[in-house]
């Protein structure tokens, strides 16, 4: 796995709804939940939102659907905030390059080097349907909604090719630990060999089709107190966006 470039990504510098916006986010991160099998005694902390216990592996992905970071192990029940900690806190753990970026969802809060959604406005794609953006809040959420979708395309490739992440492990848990980061390794081949194989056209093609059927509901939790400095800048990118958004529509 290689550290994300600090230039824009082409999926940005190419697009007139994300450039010049985004251009100094390098990717997206989210958490996602794996098969585990641990010891009777210690089960009760593995068993987070889905059937079973599970660890908690939180990743980085750039735009091209690449790994550039993986924290695999935690327990299913730990929130996904409390990973994120662990992995800047880490001295080889998650590197955010100073004035760069990742794009996380609400509950990963807004912080240094990680820019979330704002609460309490239409996010998803599907909840704007053929109502355009209102307001400067909306329209940033849509886009940062479209961008952060990355993460969640790269899971399900993942879990896809490698069958063995959704079955019940039989190894000891440091091997299952292993396992998720070899996993991620290998995907990363594939997409460096044939990044548009069957399986990606695949989850392309259910991708689409989630995003007309899929809503997401933002967590209802209070916020702990946001990074002001990272406040501001989502501020002034969301402010920046709208006064050309309706600039362009005034023009048409």
């Amino acid at each position: 796995m290689k550290e994300p470039s600090n230039s824009t990504p082409p999926e940005i510098s190419n697009s007139r709804r994300f450039y010049p916006y985004f251009k100094d986010c390098i990717g997206a991160i989210d958490g996602t939940h794996v098969r585990a099998s641990v010891p009777l005694e210690i089960q009760g902390r593995f068993r987070g939102r889905k059937d079973g216990t599970t660890q908690n592996v939180l990743a980085a992905v750039t735009f091209d659907l690449r790994f550039s970071y993986v924290l695999a192990g935690w327990e299913g029940t730990a929130h996904d905030s409390r990973v994120l900690a662990d992995a800047l806190s880490k001295p080889d753990g998650l590197n955010i390059p100073r004035g760069k970026y990742y794009l996380a969802d609400a509950g990963y809060g807004i912080q240094n080097g990680i820019i979330s959604p704002y609460r309490g406005v239409r996010y998803h794609l599907k909840e704007f349907g053929d109502r355009a953006p209102e307001n400067e809040k909306e329209l940033f959420n849509l886009r940062h909604s479209s961008l952060r979708t990355t993460v969640e395309r790269a899971f399900g490739v993942l879990k896809k090719r490698f069958r063995v992440l959704d079955s019940e492990p039989f190894w000891s848990f440091g091997t299952q630990v292993d396992v998720v980061l070899a996993c991620c390794i290998m995907h990363n081949f594939i997409m460096g060999f044939d990044p548009n194989d069957s399986i990606m056209e695949e989850m392309n093609r259910q991708v689409e089709s989630q995003r007309e059927n899929a809503r997401v509901q933002l967590s209802q939790r209070e916020e702990k107190e946001e990074n002001r400095i990272w406040t501001a800048k989502r501020d002034r990118i969301a402010h920046a966006m709208w006064i050309n958004y309706q600039n362009m529509r005034r023009s048409q």
